[in-house]
């Protein structure tokens, strides 16, 4: 080999090691400029040897951690999940008020209460009115708290959509990169900054969802990510196109779908295990109904305690018209489900019997008058369709009342003006349907009204008629995370309650294989799901409507027995105090109605504040409340049910705020740990400043020293 290709050989390598040297200082630059930049990974020169000598840049690559990345990756999801339920919650909790406040959801309902205590305590206009505002209030403000609540739920529908999109765009955003860095490490160019973009959009769309990312060799690469599900389904990867991610609302369903690269739609249910979507759909999905369930119980408990008062006693004087509240069922099916006796009284503007009609449901005759004249209703005691009762009502009450029905709504009225109707039930067997009395069963004399079914004690029996033998319901078992585990669409066929239970629990054509319906002594028909399924009953649509003797009412079944959760959750919207007593204060039912008082004296007094005692207790009294939300059933009192929901509330509240703050310190301590792996070092970076400064100044020389050589070889020559 010559002396002028050794010395044209030095320099190369000298050249080599010079350009090398100077790309690693001008990473190292940049290294250090970026130390406080959240989320930068440091570059790092990888070097390799070249066939004609000397040193080479084979690529400049980010670093990357994985098994930290992965795990600061997984933390920020988790913290995004419980971030997402813990506002949502704590705003839920806010459409309460503070409970401090007068003006909360739970001080409005305790001032009810006080209201009448204070009424029945001196009984003045003034106390009327009071009350009547108090009860107006409540009613008012459990309203609100349920449109609030709907409006969160329309809220987190809103972020789902638009954290959808977000998903969509950064999966989009992965996948072009991934191209533009496998291009450029093909030319050797550097791609630390487009895998700094990359690895800043992955941390982003790991607050909407949890994922798994693999790099694509080693620890430092240039050929880009594969993004994956939970489960390890491709999200984005390199050369395929990225997954597509929808929220779907249809048919009653809130769930996220997509579409995985070379696939079709498909619910991504199971798969989403954190992030904000997670967080947000357990709350619209679960946690938010829940609540809005259990609001729209204690609201129709308020009402159902105050009417079991109300429909006890009687206003003084005595209403001329006493006008109930539309049933689902029709009045004569309705009638059938009665046990016990009730007395229906016509009085004077003294409150002195002019007429009474003792009914006897078990015997089915009204008897008027002593000696008493019976009317049959029935043509014997088992007949399960009483047809007659509201026309032999009106044959027993005679010139002094009357009784009518519109479409399912049952009215008492007396003829003769300044005269009124009271109504009592037998002391020793009480009438009864459902757990209620006849007056409060239809109405008659509440207190609180309702535009909606706001009770499902039917009273219906497995042996009474059914009113649903057309129209179709669609079903939907629905799973935590909105995943519909399957649609069932069943027609109603059955003759009676019990066949209609029978054909809903069928395995074939019912929902016998999710789980089962019962019917309980009350007439309350309920879907428990089958043991550890988790699965929730959903309505996607019925078009069923109850019709029997002549009469549709058309409530659909769903809504007769509360099996819609939306549609039950908004009870809480249709409570008011009765329109008359709110025109008229002094309609308050107040006063006993004594039948038993020695004939022609008065049976209702006005002095009397049992009524009104009733109603300031009415908070205490012990009943059976159904379950409701994630609120099992219960037999306890509202104030003891109502206080526990508010406990509830704070608990959630404060575990949710708790399990945030935790989740938040844990992904802030990974994402550190992540920093101190892949960040800047800037012990490190000196250390590479240094070297590098080295290997600059050793290639220099080299060059300087061959430079001579050249030099005094042509010198030699000349």
């Amino acid at each position: 080999m010559s002396t002028v290709n050794t010395l044209s050989g030095i320099m190369d390598i000298a050249g080599s090691g010079l350009h090398t040297a100077q790309t690693g200082l001008r990473v190292v630059s940049d290294n250090i400029t970026n130390v406080n930049t959240p989320g930068y990974n440091a570059g790092k020169v990888e070097q390799t040897s070249l066939q004609t000598g000397g040193v080479g840049v084979a690529q400049i690559t980010a670093a990357v951690n994985t098994y930290l990345q992965q795990t600061s990756l997984g933390a920020t999801a988790t913290a995004s999940n419980f971030g997402a339920q813990s506002t949502q919650i704590e705003q839920a909790q806010n459409a309460f008020g503070n409970p401090n406040s007068t003006s909360s959801f739970f001080s409005q309902l305790n001032s009810v209460f006080t209201a009448f205590t204070s009424l029945a305590s001196t009984p003045t206009p003034a106390g009327q009115s009071q009350a009547v505002s108090a009860a107006s209030q409540f009613f008012q403000s459990a309203s609100g708290v349920s449109q609030s609540l709907s409006g969160l739920q329309t809220s987190a529908d809103q972020q789902i959509s638009s954290d959808v999109t977000n998903v969509n765009q950064l999966l989009q955003n992965i996948s072009d990169l991934n191209s533009q860095i496998s291009a450029q490490s093909i030319q050797g160019s550097d791609t630390t900054a487009l895998q700094n973009q990359q690895s800043a959009d992955i941390t982003q769309l790991s607050t909407y969802m949890d994922i798994k990312v693999t790099q694509g060799s080693g620890t430092l690469t240039g050929t880009g990510v594969t993004v994956r599900a939970s489960d390890g389904t491709p999200l984005t990867g390199q050369g395929v196109s990225p997954a597509v991610f929808s929220y779907s609302q249809a048919n009653g369903l809130n769930q996220l779908t997509f579409v995985p690269p070379g696939g079709v739609s498909q619910p991504y249910g199971s798969l989403l295990t954190g992030g904000e979507l997670q967080g947000l759909l357990t709350a619209r999905n679960t946690i938010i109904p829940n609540i809005a369930q259990q609001l729209a119980q204690v609201t129709a408990s308020t009402a159902q305690a105050l009417n079991t008062a109300s429909n006890g006693h009687s206003a003084v004087p005595a209403p001329s018209t006493l006008t109930g509240q539309s049933l689902g069922v029709d009045v004569p099916s309705a009638v059938s489900t009665f046990t016990g006796k009730t007395n229906i009284a016509i009085v004077n503007s003294a409150g002195v019997v002019q007429t009474q009609a003792a009914i006897d449901f078990g015997a089915g005759t009204i008897s008027v008058g002593s000696p008493a004249t019976v009317y049959n209703f029935t043509a014997n005691a088992a007949n399960s369709s009483p047809t007659s009762f509201v026309s032999v009502l009106n044959t027993a009450l005679g010139a002094s009342g009357s009784a009518s029905v519109s479409g399912s709504t049952l009215s008492l009225s007396a003829s003769a003006a300044g005269n009124g109707v009271v109504i009592s039930d037998d002391p020793t067997t009480p009438s009864s349907s459902g757990g209620q009395s006849f007056s409060q069963y239809f109405g008659l004399n509440n207190f609180i009204s309702s535009s909606q079914i706001p009770a499902y004690s039917t009273g219906l029996t497995s042996s009474s008629a059914s009113g649903y033998t057309s129209g179709a319901i669609t079903f939907n078992l629905i799973q935590p995370n909105g995943v519909q585990t399957a649609k069932v669409t069943l027609s109603p066929t059955a003759t009676t309650i019990g066949g209609l239970v029978n054909q809903l629990n069928s395995g074939v054509s019912g929902l016998g294989l999710y789980g089962t319906f019962s019917l309980n002594g009350q007439g309350v028909l309920s879907f428990t799901p089958k043991a550890g399924s988790n699965l929730t009953l959903g309505v996607g649509s019925d078009t069923t409507a109850w019709s029997a003797n002549g009469t549709t009412t058309g409530v659909p079944l769903t809504q007769l027995f509360g099996l819609d959760p939306t549609v039950a959750a908004l009870r809480a919207q249709k409570f008011s105090v009765n329109s008359a007593i709110v025109a008229n204060p002094a309609l308050i039912q107040n006063a006993k109605v004594n039948l038993g008082a020695t004939a022609g004296t008065a049976v209702i007094q006005p002095a009397d504040t049992s009524g009104l005692d009733a109603l300031s207790q009415a908070e205490q009294a012990t009943s059976t409340i159904p379950a409701a939300g994630s609120a099992v059933a219960a037999t306890t009192s509202l104030s003891t049910y109502a206080a526990n929901f508010s406990g509830w509330l704070g608990q959630a509240a404060s575990a949710a705020s708790t399990q945030t703050t935790a989740a938040q310190a844990t992904a802030t301590e990974a994402s550190n740990r992540l920093s101190s792996a892949d960040g800047v070092n800037l012990d490190n970076e000196l250390v590479n400043l240094t070297t590098y400064q080295q290997s600059y100044s050793a290639s220099a020389r080299l060059i300087t020293a061959a430079n001579a050589m050249y030099d005094t070889l042509l010198s030699i020559i000349r």
